[in-house]
């Protein structure tokens, strides 16, 4: 069994970070080499990628420094166009257009949203709008205290405002406040993924 103690491998790895920190003269010293190794590794490094580059013609030091012969390296550097881009505008639908699933679901999860009788716990009050809302969007009710929900029930139908393929803002009108819920074209149907007051 090895023996745990500060002076083993740890030991030895504290003493050398720890060394140029016990005087300004170490801290100094240190800088220095640091800054003179990388220096040199930058100027090796930079020398070395142009003498393989095939940059020089003749080895000499002239002024051209490219090579004019028959390597296929030019001079000057060719810009190349990019194919257009179109831009990217969000593809909406008429509200007319809105799936009756994304719908019923604003719908069913807005009633299960006011359905909060007193005693209900936070895990049952979750419990109830989980088959209508994103896992994502779960973590977030987890934390909301039932009893602060101030409405308790929906007054009217689920309508459209806006309308995409895959997303639906829908306005649900409650007692005391309308809702605004986002309902999102999930793998697994449609799914509330956040609401607001309108």
């Amino acid at each position: 069994m090895p023996i745990r103690s500060s002076r083993g491998r740890a030991g030895a790895y504290r003493a050398v970070w720890q060394w140029p920190l016990r005087s300004p003269a170490r801290l100094a010293v240190t800088v220095v080499v640091l800054g003179g190794l990388v220096f040199g590794l930058v100027s090796l490094g930079g020398s070395g990628g142009a003498a393989s580059g095939g940059l020089i013609a003749g080895g000499g030091s002239g002024g051209n420094r490219w090579d004019s012969g028959s390597s296929g390296v030019s001079a000057t550097p060719t810009p190349t166009l990019l194919p257009p881009v179109p831009e990217l505008t969000p593809e909406a639908l008429p509200v007319s257009q809105a799936p009756r699933q994304a719908l019923e679901t604003a719908r069913v999860w807005a009633a299960a949203w006011v359905n909060h009788p007193d005693g209900m716990t936070s895990q049952q009050w979750v419990a109830g709008l989980r088959p209508y809302t994103t896992d994502e969007f779960l973590g977030v009710l987890a934390g909301v205290d039932p009893s602060n929900v101030p409405a308790s029930r929906v007054t009217g139908p689920a309508t459209p405002t806006r309308v995409a393929p895959k997303s639906i803002e829908v306005t649900v009108p409650t007692d005391t406040l309308t809702l605004r819920i986002l309902v999102v074209d999930t793998e697994a149907g449609w799914k509330v993924s956040r609401y607001d007051r309108a």
